[in-house]
């Protein structure tokens, strides 16, 4: 691994652990923030308060609101600077877009004085499969949480997997086994019809595939704790992990990732 690649925390909490912040990770390289995945109510603001700038990139995983509840604030904070308005890069899986346009962007007067709409602020660029950004290659694979295709995960090959919120994947997560990966999974110390638990990673996963595995989106602190004694590694919120460089096959030739 190296120090020059790491995957930051925002966020690691439930919808019901706000001291925990909204789920939420930020690609670094070299402490540099280069995408944010979901931006919830809590981890907007964290953000800003950690890097001291908004983010210039953000994907979404799916459309619940402690995951895009955030996006108000950053629509004000772009849209009302003329040098960031339209330039902030949203990229969205095609099928929860309509899902945003009701959730976010249908209110009828984004602005009270009118003339403005919701996307103006962005730069909405849906995607399927993956997408391109600063040079690399994201995979965006589907997971399972609630209705199937209304919530995605993303991957960087060969430095992370983010799996979003999701039972277990064991289908998706094959694509990166054996792998140099590290795996952010959606856990809590017990597992629901929408979320993984303890028992549903050790049913689902083999024990070599487990051990790259960092958890996250837990009920609080005891939990946490709980995890931890059951041998796995368990995020902190604010809390970085150094991540092996992307694969050559998902850099852009004459991308400097050193």
């Amino acid at each position: 691994m190296t120090v020059n690649w790491g995957l930051r925390f925002i966020g690691v909490g439930n919808a019901f652990a706000p001291e925990l912040g909204s789920a939420s990770i930020v690609l670094e390289r070299r402490l540099h923030p280069l995408l944010m995945v979901d931006c919830g109510q809590e981890a907007y603001g964290e953000y800003e308060r950690r890097y001291q700038e908004l983010p210039t990139a953000v994907f979404l995983t799916h459309a619940h609101m402690d995951h895009v509840g955030g996006m108000e604030r950053l629509f004000y904070r772009t849209y009302f600077d003329l040098e960031r308005r339209g330039k902030l890069r949203l990229y969205v899986p095609a099928a929860i877009v309509p899902v945003l346009q009701e959730r976010l962007a249908n209110y009828p007067e984004v602005v009270a004085e009118g003339g403005a709409n919701f996307w103006d602020a962005f730069q909405l660029i849906p995607v399927s499969r993956g997408f391109w950004h600063g040079g690399l290659r994201y995979t965006v694979f589907p997971v399972r949480h609630h209705a199937p295709d209304t919530a995605f995960g993303i991957a960087l090959p060969g430095s992370f997997v983010y799996t979003g919120d999701t039972r277990p994947i064991p289908e998706q997560l094959s694509v990166f086994d054996p792998g140099t990966e590290l795996i952010a999974h959606d856990c809590a110390l017990s597992g629901n019809p929408s979320h993984t638990g303890i028992a549903d990673l050790e049913r689902e996963y083999p024990e070599h595939m487990r051990r790259r595995f960092v958890l996250y989106h837990y009920e609080n602190i005891e939990a946490a704790n709980a995890m931890r004694d059951a041998g796995y590694r368990v995020a902190d919120p604010g809390e970085a992990f150094p991540l092996y460089p992307p694969a050559p096959s998902c850099v852009l030739a004459g991308t400097d990732v050193g």
